[in-house]
């Protein structure tokens, strides 16, 4: 007996049930496929804006700077230190950072401002390519910052306007001086959106009279694929121990931990809505089962042994699973693709809203990868077999004579 042949001219014969069947298989094949690719985009939208935007893999502190930060607290060798990590295969640059007011007409707000070394920063960070408004920083504008969004919405500045600083020099004086709206940010983070001032280091050591030293290092692994915690251990052996080193997961422990997370809830997602297509798959199949017991009573009267009725009810059930998941990868990676180029606009609901502390992007990209396609359609496949094991079991077990007479 050709189990492959019955099967499918069995799905052809119960045409109606066996579409609608494979069609809410599909349909739910490819919501996931969808879900999964949002869910991975959002994961590496999120470990972006971390790492590529603002933090870098790793940050290096004097001890208690973090919850201190005391203009004082420097790393006065921080040159010599980022000598040793580039020769050792990382990219690094260096911030200095000071606190004040910034004032501009009628309305003044608390900042930070951050000096940057422009010649290494773009090695670290993508600061440089999220100015929304204006220009990037230059070494030869001596007056130019760039702020953040937020920041300009609450000075009530755009470009070209006139900014006046007051704060303290690291010698015990006032720190004061003017400056111009070079550029406005896009939102990367909470920190830089609200309160962000962006400038050169030399204009900012200038300001404060600071004459060397930092606040902090930011490192970059060259090696993409270089594991975090064996990064963090190089470095640690590069410098001396009385610093703080720290990867991004250890500064931002919730959203490492909701990214190590992310998986999982896919997977319990993918397990309710798969839950409810078992339940069509089980209803479709029983029905099929029994307005078929009399054939199945015949086919084991004339010598069709249980484990080939249960065969043929799973390749029934596999021949559409196999359908839907056909159809449910294209129409599930087509609409990821899309997604993936053109993403959710979430500007109404998204914007201005930070995750501990991290800026989110308006607009919801989706991530297409073999796994967030691979996932949904193993899924389906291990629910349909489990879904099929009691009208399988039911005409297995049924005995040839009660089979004929039933009604």
């Amino acid at each position: 007996m050709n189990i492959i042949t019955l099967a499918a001219r069995n799905v052809y014969r119960n045409g109606h049930r066996s579409v609608v069947t494979a069609a809410a298989m599909a349909f739910a094949c490819a919501m996931m496929i969808v879900f999964a690719s949002l869910i991975e985009g959002f994961v590496k939208g999120s470990e972006q804006n971390i790492v590529a935007m603002n933090s870098g893999d790793i940050q290096i502190h004097r001890p208690g700077y973090r919850d201190d930060p005391d203009i004082y607290s420097l790393m006065i060798d921080s040159a010599d230190l980022c000598n040793r990590i580039r020769q050792a295969g990382f990219a690094t640059s260096e911030r200095i950072f000071a606190f004040g007011l910034l004032a501009s007409g009628q309305s003044s707000s608390g900042v930070q401002l951050r000096g940057l070394d422009l010649d290494f920063e773009p090695t670290v960070t993508l600061l440089n390519r999220q100015v929304m408004l204006g220009d990037w920083l230059d070494k030869t504008d001596h007056h130019g910052v760039v702020i953040g969004k937020k920041l300009a919405r609450l000075l009530d500045v755009s470009l070209g306007d006139e900014l006046v600083f007051v704060g303290q020099t690291a010698d015990g004086y006032m720190a004061n001086d003017t400056f111009y709206v070079r550029g406005i940010m896009r939102t990367v983070s909470s920190a830089i959106d609200n309160a962000g001032v962006l400038m050169s280091k030399s204009m900012l050591r200038e300001l404060i009279a600071l004459p060397e030293g930092a606040h902090e290092l930011v490192v970059m692994r060259t090696d993409s694929m270089m594991n975090l915690e064996l990064a963090s251990q190089k470095i640690k052996a590069l410098i001396r121990s009385d610093l703080e080193i720290l990867n991004w997961r250890q500064l931002m422990p919730i959203i490492s931990r909701f990214i190590e997370t992310a998986h999982v809830q896919t997977l319990i997602m993918m397990l309710f809505t798969y839950i409810a297509v078992a339940s069509v798959v089980l209803n479709a199949m029983l029905m099929s089962v029994f307005e078929r017991i009399h054939e199945f009573g015949i086919m084991k009267a004339i010598g069709v042994r249980p484990w080939q009725i249960v065969r043929l009810v799973y390749a029934e059930t596999f021949i559409m699973t196999i359908v839907a998941s056909v159809i449910g990868a294209l129409l599930g990676s087509g609409i990821t693709w899309y997604l993936q180029n053109h993403g959710i606009d979430m500007s109404s609901l998204a914007e201005g809203i930070s995750f501990s502390g991290i800026a989110l992007d308006p607009v919801w990209y989706a991530s297409l990868s073999s796994e967030s396609v691979l996932t949904p359609v193993i899924f389906l496949f291990v629910i349909a077999a489990i879904a099929v094991i009691y009208p399988a079991i039911k005409v297995a077990v049924i005995h040839p004579v009660d089979a004929v007479h039933h009604h």
